[in-house]
C-alpha cells in the first residue's frame, strides 16, 4: 500500500471515530456501562462488518450467491405509496435484504459478547447501540477512504457531515430498538409475570395454550423476531430515502427515531420493575 493510501486510512479512521464518540458520549450518558465491557461491544460491533465484506467478496468467485442479482427481475414492478409516489419494487427488495444482513451481524455481534446476565432493558439497549456504533464506525472508515482515495482530501467534508449526523445515528436507531426488543426477551419469565401484560397477545396465548408450548420460550424468539423485523422495516426506509432522494424526509425521520430512542432510556419503570441482578 502507498504512503497516501496509508495516511487516507489513518485519516479515515479519525474522521470514523468522531461521530462514534459523539453520539457514544450521548448515549453513554444515559445508561453508562463498564468501560470494559463498552470497548469489547464495540470492537466487535467494528469487526461484525467483517462477513458482509467476505460475502461481498465471494460474489466474484460464485455469482449465485448474491441476492442482489434476484432482486433486479422486479426493477420493472412499482409500489405506490397511497398517490405520493411509486417506488420500483427491486428497491423495495434490496434494502430489505440489507437491512436483514446487516441487523443479524450486528444482533450477532451481541449475542455473541454481552453479559449471560442483564440487568435491565435499557443495558440492552445501550449493548446494541454500542455495537451499532461499532459497525458504523467501519463502515465509515471504508466509505471515507473511498471517498478520498477516488475524489480526494477536498472532498470529504459533506459526505463526513452527513454521515456523522445521519448514517452513523440511523445505525444507532435500528439497532437500539432492536436492543429493546431483545431485552423483553431476555427477561421474558419477568414481563410475561407483569399484571399489565396479561391483557396482550391474547392470539400468541391461546396458540401456547392449544400447543402446549413454553410461553417464556415462545415471547423471547416472538420479541426477537418482532425487533429484528421492526430494525430491518426502519433500516429499509432509511435506505429507500436515500435511494429516492427523499432527503427532505431524513431529518424529521431519524428525530422521531430519537425522541423514540430517548424515550425507552428515560422510561425507568421498566428498569425498577425487572432489574433484580447486580451490576
Amino acid at each position: 500500500m502507498e504512503s497516501y493510501q496509508i495516511l487516507n486510512l489513518i485519516l479515515a479512521g479519525g474522521l470514523a471515530l468522531v461521530p462514534a464518540l459523539f453520539w457514544g458520549y450521548i448515549f453513554y450518558q444515559k445508561q453508562p456501562e463498564n468501560k470494559m465491557t463498552t470497548l469489547v461491544l464495540f470492537i466487535a460491533g467494528t469487526f461484525s462488518v467483517a462477513p458482509l465484506l467476505l460475502y461481498k467478496y465471494l460474489w466474484q468467485f460464485f455469482p449465485w450467491i448474491n441476492a442482489f442479482v434476484y432482486t433486479n427481475t422486479f426493477n420493472d414492478n412499482l409500489v405506490g405509496f397511497g398517490n405520493l409516489t411509486l417506488v420500483p419494487l427491486d428497491v423495495i427488495a434490496t434494502f430489505m435484504i440489507v437491512g436483514v444482513i446487516e441487523e443479524i451481524a450486528k444482533f450477532s455481534a451481541v449475542r455473541l459478547v454481552h453479559h449471560k446476565k442483564v440487568c435491565s432493558i435499557t443495558d440492552c439497549i445501550e449493548y446494541f447501540i454500542i455495537v451499532a456504533l461499532g459497525f458504523a464506525f467501519a463502515e465509515n472508515v471504508i466509505y471515507f477512504h473511498n471517498i478520498m482515495s477516488v475524489r480526494g482530501v477536498d472532498n470529504i467534508f459533506l459526505p463526513f457531515i452527513f454521515r456523522s449526523l445521519f448514517s452513523t445515528f440511523a445505525h444507532v436507531m435500528f439497532s437500539g430498538i432492536f436492543g429493546y426488543y431483545y431485552g423483553l426477551a431476555t427477561l421474558s419469565d419477568k414481563v410475561l409475570a407483569e399484571p399489565f401484560n396479561q391483557g396482550k397477545w391474547q392470539i400468541t396465548r391461546s396458540i401456547i395454550k392449544f400447543f402446549h408450548l413454553d410461553r417464556f420460550k415462545t415471547f423471547h424468539d416472538e420479541k426477537i423476531a418482532q425487533g429484528l423485523f421492526t430494525a430491518v422495516v426502519l433500516h429499509a426506509f432509511f435506505n429507500i430515502f436515500l435511494e429516492m432522494n427523499w432527503t427532505f424526509l431524513i431529518v424529521p425521520y431519524l428525530t422521531i427515531g430519537f425522541i423514540v430512542l430517548s424515550y425507552m432510556f428515560d422510561n425507568r419503570r421498566v428498569d425498577k420493575e425487572y432489574c433484580s441482578i447486580e451490576k
